[in-house]
Order: C-alpha cells, then sequence, then structure tokens
C-alpha cells in the first residue's frame, strides 16, 4: 500500500469482565459463558477454545447488553473497561490478559515519500517517543485501575494465565488461524 508504520503503541492486555453470577477463575468457568468479543479471528479464538460461547455486538452495544443480560460478560483492556463504564455492570473483572493490544501510527504512502530522509527519521524518533510513553502511561493506568476497581466494589481476580494459555493450546494451534508456527514460537519466546 505504499504506507509506512512509524511506531507501535502498546494499548493495553485484554481482560474478561463477567457478571455476579458467572466469576471466571479458571479456564473451566468459561464453558458455556455468553461473551462479548469482537468479530475478529484472533479475538474469537480465546472464548471459542475454552468453550465459550463468543457473541459479536456492536462495540457501541456492549453496555447495553451487559446490563440486560444479553451477554454474561465481554473482554476488553482495563482502560477501556473503565472508559465504557463496563465495571458498573459487572462485578468480575478477571485478570487473564489473554490477548496483548496494540494500535500503530501508520502515515499514508503519499506523504511519507515527500520526506526528505532528515524529515523521516525526525517524524520516526518523535513518533517513537510519543509511542513509548503512551505505553508507559497505558501500563500506570492498568496497576492504577485494578485497585479502583476493587475499591469501587468490583471483585477483581486474579487467575493462573498459564492454565487458560495451556487450555486454549490444547484446544487449538496458532495455524488454526492462519499464524505459522515458527512465528508463534519467536513471539513466545520474548520475554
Amino acid at each position: 500500500t505504499g504506507n509506512h508504520i512509524t511506531a507501535l503503541n502498546y494499548y493495553g492486555a485484554r481482560h474478561v469482565t463477567s457478571s455476579a453470577a458467572r466469576p471466571v477463575a479458571k479456564p473451566e468457568d468459561m464453558k458455556g459463558l455468553k461473551i462479548r468479543v469482537p468479530d475478529a479471528p484472533a479475538y474469537l479464538a480465546f472464548p471459542k477454545a475454552l468453550g465459550a460461547n463468543a457473541t459479536p455486538i456492536a462495540f457501541a452495544e456492549v453496555y447495553l447488553a451487559l446490563q440486560n443480560g444479553t451477554v454474561d460478560a465481554q473482554e476488553n483492556p482495563l482502560p477501556t473497561i473503565e472508559a465504557k463504564k463496563f465495571f458498573e455492570v459487572q462485578k468480575n473483572i478477571s485478570l487473564t490478559g489473554h490477548i496483548v493490544d496494540s494500535l500503530l501510527t501508520v502515515v499514508s504512502g503519499q506523504l511519507w515519500g515527500k520526506l526528505s530522509a532528515d524529515e523521516k527519521k525526525v517524524f520516526g524518533d518523535v513518533m517513537q517517543e510519543a509511542a513509548e510513553k503512551t505505553g508507559r502511561e497505558i501500563i500506570a493506568s492498568e496497576a492504577r485501575l485494578v485497585e479502583e476497581f476493587k475499591k469501587k466494589g468490583n471483585n477483581v481476580i486474579t487467575v493462573d494465565k498459564n492454565a487458560f494459555r495451556e487450555a486454549v493450546l490444547k484446544n487449538t494451534k496458532p495455524t488454526d488461524h492462519g499464524y505459522r508456527q515458527q512465528d508463534y514460537d519467536r513471539i513466545v519466546s520474548i520475554k
């Protein structure tokens, strides 16, 4: 496309929120859970592999769907859970961290092609600096939000992430979703 990626921004780890009647503390708790997820293969893989009923619902309708019981649960990064006030209609917040979200800063190829080498360097450096600052702020907000949700009366559940990972990998594999095994292996080796 000619577009140029100037930065990768950390957007937060995704966690499951659920109704009071359906706390999620272990992988088995996902079985039969009616959970709203974005309608994209990467987001659908986690709940489906654990036996949940993945239900794509438009993002603008999620709060109402949770409030009226159309779905039992949803998953999003903690800053989104706060911003969209999902914590008001979901008693439980399970720190599954099952997907790490990111956003790309992309410059059109047309604009990028007009920049000199020096301008490209400055532009790239500034975008990278902004991405790093954003990442630090989101990481800090995640820690702060865990405590805030507890103070608001939410049940914040720390889960065994390895148990969730093993359960997902038992029921699906990266190649089922268009990923090459060697790419997956390289990603999980990053510490």
